[in-house]
């Protein structure tokens, strides 16, 4: 498992990519924009993205924002929002 912190400010996008494992983005602060090519949608703080290995996926922010990137092993999983709140 590998973590990286992530850091965009208002305006800042990552290019269109994919990668070859599994990842979770967990946003700490702010909000993201995300579009894998057929769903698009927000990410807020507290919120959690997972992505399919081989996904082309893109993200935005528009207000600054921050959070991880963790790389690790989940076969299965498919892309779509969590909520880490308590309900």
């Amino acid at each position: 498992m590998r973590v990286v912190g992530l850091r965009l400010d208002a305006g800042q996008k990552v290019p269109e990519h994919r990668n070859a494992i599994p990842v979770a983005l967990i946003v700490t602060g702010g909000h993201l924009h995300f579009d894998d090519g057929s769903n698009q949608g927000e990410v807020a703080a507290g919120e959690m993205l997972l992505i399919n290995p081989g996904e082309r996926h893109t993200y935005r922010a528009d207000v600054e924002t921050s959070a991880y990137l963790v790389f690790a092993g989940l076969p299965g999983v498919r892309s779509r929002t969590w909520s880490l709140r308590k309900r």
